[in-house]
Formats: C-alpha cells, structure tokens, sequence
C-alpha cells in the first residue's frame, strides 16, 4: 500500500525547532487510521460491529530529525495478527531517509470490556489484514 504523508506543522515543533518525539505516536495514528480505511475496515465500521481497539504498546527509536514543513512518509506493515492481538510497524523517511522506526500493539476487546477472538469474531477483518501482510511480504 502507498505510504500515508504527513507534513510536519509548527505546533509539532519543539524549541530547537524539530518535531517533538510525542508527535511521532499521532502521525502513527493517523498513519493506522488511513491504513484501515484504505482496507475498507475503518475505526467507524470496527466499532458498530462491537470491537473496540485500544492500543496496549507503543514502542519508537528516532534516527533522525524533522523539521516544520517537512513531509513524513509512513510506511505501515502489519507484523502479526493472533487472537485478539494485531502488531504493526512503521517505518517513517523524511528526505529519502529513515527518521523513525515503531512499533504499535493493540488488543480487540466487545463493548462489555472482554476480549475478542479475531478469526472467530472478525473473520473478514482478519482475512483483510492476512491479504494485505501476504501483499507485503512478497
């Protein structure tokens, strides 16, 4: 899939003039979220088929800065998808080079709080996600 951009605005800055490192989990939000959009298995149509996501861990390693005005480009693989667990990595390049590499987790849970089983409760999400990783991996 094509990587999702983002352009660095002022706000995301820091005083040294460089995105702040906290800005770096939204833009993999917003990178997740279009990433599942594009899929045809938004948040939206998650969530009124019961599964709510949240994220259980966020994990960064900054290589290189960014500064206002620069374009990020998200490049988002899906690294595992069991249970009621999906994995994603990211990598982001700035200037035709690697500015971070993360790495996001998130459970499925139903509305009442208890965990999902994917492949038993999402089947289609999950042959979705399945499409795609076999889409990336080759």
């Amino acid at each position: 899939m094509t990587p999702y951009i983002h352009r660095v605005q002022y706000y995301e800055t820091d005083r040294m003039g460089i995105t702040h490192h906290s800005n770096y989990v939204r833009i993999m939000e917003e990178a997740r979220t279009d990433f599942l959009d594009r899929l045809g298995w938004s948040y939206k149509r998650l969530e009124e088929m019961g599964a709510i996501s949240p994220v259980t861990s966020v994990e960064c390693r900054f290589i290189g800065p960014t500064t206002y005005s620069d374009e990020i480009a998200v490049h988002l693989r899906i690294e595992q998808i069991g249970g009621a667990r999906l994995v994603i990595s990211y990598r982001m390049e700035s200037g035709g080079r690697t500015v971070c590499e993360a790495r996001s987790e998130h459970c499925f849970i139903g509305k009442s709080g208890r965990p999902m089983r994917l492949q038993r409760d999402l089947p289609d999400f999950v042959a979705a996600l399945e499409r795609e990783k076999e889409r990336e991996d080759s």
